[in-house]
């Protein structure tokens, strides 16, 4: 098998990525045509679909959404746990007190997880595990959760001024 490099000292750039790339119709008119057959049956398989399967892609387009956060060098003050909890429960297409009851949790317990005023407990995450049958594992639960710690203390320097007052005594020199 050919290297690129060396397919790159035959070939121009170009010819390389015309040899890749299926070029479409350039009549404006052809390609509004192949696009509008394209759309019908893209609409057509849409409509196919059973309940389940849509909600298998819901449920995998989250999944790749937190792991594409937890992969991410930076953590975000837009995505923490309670962000992806009420996602899981939109794509469920549930209320929270429906949720809330299949997994033994009180709703206003549920509801303050969401809105960022507690934390998540143990059990609610491994219920979460559970409830998903272990497609949303309890480790990404705890990953997330970790990312959201990292976040804050990253953000909110009150944390480590709060404590200050605790330590009576610190290293002389820094690493």
């Amino acid at each position: 098998m050919k290297t690129y490099k060396e397919i790159e000292k035959k070939h121009t750039k170009k010819e390389i990525a015309e040899s890749l790339v299926f070029p479409g119709p350039k009549d404006p008119v052809e390609r509004e045509n192949v696009l509008t057959a394209l759309r019908e049956i893209r609409k057509q398989k849409k409509q196919e679909q059973t309940e389940e399967s849509k909600l298998i892609f819901q449920l995998l387009q989250l999944k790749y959404e937190i792991e594409d956060y937890l992969n991410a060098d930076t953590p975000s003050k837009n995505y923490y746990f309670g962000y992806f909890l009420k996602e899981y429960i939109i794509r469920l297409e549930k209320k929270y007190k429906e949720f809330a009851s299949e997994i033994d949790v009180n709703p206003t317990e549920l509801s303050q997880i969401i809105n960022r005023h507690r934390n998540p407990t143990d059990k609610i995450i491994y219920r979460l595990e559970i409830h998903s049958n272990r497609n949303f594992p309890a480790l990404l639960w705890f990953r997330i959760l970790e990312k959201q710690r990292e976040y804050e203390l990253i953000h909110d320097a009150s944390i480590v001024n709060s404590e200050k007052g605790h330590v009576k005594k610190q290293l002389s020199f820094s690493l």
